[in-house]
């Protein structure tokens, strides 16, 4: 039986990487995109995937959204790649930055994922969540954006915890920097050169993931980070 993933953030970065790898290898895949728009895009770059179209930045919404169109009926595994990332100190941050970063990072993540279990319990799927270092440690400039990333590890942890006996598998992906536009955009927030040589690529965070996704079922991967190599 072919193997069906929903993927976030498939558009670019790591969400890309995996796509990729999983489209080539011919699982089935279902990509949400923020707008139409933005699924016109994704269905060019993969033919043969689905689109479904639900913004992150609104979780409220998503319920509604996909209420309205085709869902599959299973789901072996629903992975969530995408994020936003805005860098201030706690004195400069305001409630829209602040709402903005938990909505995409950990609301939605949330909010997606309660809509999908029902699939996810038919094929005793696994959720992974691409986190991020800083949902390790938080570092100055970086409170909202680790804030967010701290509270996705608590709910992968609670997740896991109550799903186990439905068979589905959780999984924390913490991904040090990587060579992304993400991290173009932070380099510039911070006011340095930015060098995608220096970071780990999507496709080595891509393999890692892969690596969680296709464990044998008598195991389970819980946390795994990854960072760039000297």
């Amino acid at each position: 039986m072919t193997a069906v993933h929903l993927i976030t953030g498939a558009g670019s970065g790591i969400g890309t990487a995996l796509a990729r790898r999983l489209d080539e290898r011919g699982d089935e895949l279902w990509l949400l995109a923020r707008d139409a728009g933005r699924a016109k895009e994704l269905g060019r770059a993969y033919p043969g995937a689905r689109t479904l179209v639900g913004d992150l930045c609104a979780p409220e919404k998503l319920s509604w959204a996909l209420s309205h169109q085709e869902l599959p009926e299973r789901l072996d595994s629903v992975v969530h790649c995408a994020g936003v990332v805005d860098l201030g100190g706690v004195g400069q941050l305001t409630p829209k930055d602040w709402n903005r970063q938990l909505a995409a990072n950990l609301v939605s993540p949330a909010e997606l994922t309660r809509l999908l279990l029902p699939q996810l319990r038919a094929a005793r799927g696994h959720v992974l969540f691409v986190n991020s270092g800083a949902g390790l440690r938080a570092s100055p400039q970086w409170s909202a954006y680790a804030a967010s990333k701290h509270g996705l590890r608590a709910l992968a942890d609670s997740l896991r915890a109550e799903e186990h006996e439905n068979g589905v598998r959780v999984t924390s992906v913490y991904p040090g920097r990587t060579a992304t536009p993400m991290q173009a955009k932070v380099h510039q927030q911070e006011g340095k050169e930015y060098d995608p040589k220096r970071w780990a690529s999507p496709e080595s965070v891509a393999t890692t993931i892969l690596t969680a996704l296709d464990l044998p079922r008598d195991a389970e991967i819980t946390d795994l980070s990854v960072r760039p190599g000297g």
